[in-house]
């Protein structure tokens, strides 16, 4: 197998009868992507950014509003994640935080080692908690808050985070209890439900840096809304995985029968 890594520069390749079968593509940069005459029986996308003004083509049909209502079917209240206003972010964050607690419960059904159990590859179910610990520090104790030290050890920070400025030191290298995962989460959880109780429109058109990129401005809401996009994406992928992880359960339950 070849791998292509972060420091490879395939833009403007030509792929002419290239056989990707069973390719995998993690953190690759495909917008501008022309496919033509490909076979994509059992291709799986998963794209979470898809803005409003973009277009994503299969046989020149724009499938982003049939994927964005769909999501927005299996999930009630994930169409809230866009609220503009104090009383509207409130209700989305209490609809989004009653979906949390239900896949909490989920993973504790399930098995005690299902909530660290990784579905190809990908994070377990305690390891997105911890990264939605750093989402909530980035977005909410960094940049509006402005703390000057505003992570937790326990963060879960993605791949090559170092190469977008964030000190890795500043996190645990060994795997923390599930329990302490849950306390910080929820100590996260009321710091984004107390911030919520109190703000006003005033406070949200208050202008932030971005924390990854200062040279683009962001305001308290839309600071929010990432923390609100990245709670809901995440919960998908959660969920996912569980029911993977779930079925691969009853399958070798039915093979021992």
């Amino acid at each position: 197998m070849v791998d292509f890594s972060r420091g490879d520069d395939l833009s403007a390749a030509r792929f002419d009868g290239t056989n990707l079968r069973g390719a995998r593509f993690v953190g690759a940069d495909l917008s501008g992507v022309v496919m033509r005459g490909v076979q994509v029986e059992n291709l799986d996308i998963d794209a979470p950014w898809l803005p409003d003004g973009d277009h994503l083509l299969i046989n020149g049909v724009d499938v982003i509003g049939f994927v964005e209502g769909e999501l927005n079917r299996r999930f009630p209240g994930r169409e809230q994640r866009c609220a503009d206003t104090p009383e509207g972010l409130r209700a989305a964050w209490l609809v989004l935080q009653d979906a949390w607690s239900a896949a909490v419960q989920r993973a504790a059904d399930l098995s005690p080692a299902a909530v660290e159990a990784s579905v190809d590859g990908e994070w377990t179910f305690a390891q997105t908690l911890r990264h939605l610990v750093l989402a909530t520090d980035t977005w909410l104790g960094r940049a509006v808050l402005e703390l000057e030290q505003p992570f937790h050890p326990i963060g879960q920070a993605m791949p090559n985070a170092d190469e977008d400025g964030l000190d890795l030191s500043l996190f645990m290298t060994e795997r923390p209890t599930y329990d302490e995962v849950l306390r910080v989460r929820a100590e996260r959880v009321a710091m984004v439900t107390d911030f919520l109780a109190d703000v006003t429109a005033a406070d949200l058109a208050v202008e932030r840096r971005n924390p990854w990129a200062p040279q683009y401005p962001e305001t308290t809401l839309s600071c929010l809304q990432v923390i609100l996009e990245e709670e809901w994406e995440h919960l998908r992928y959660a969920l996912r995985d569980l029911d993977a992880i779930a079925n691969a359960t009853n399958d070798e339950g039915a093979a021992d029968e």
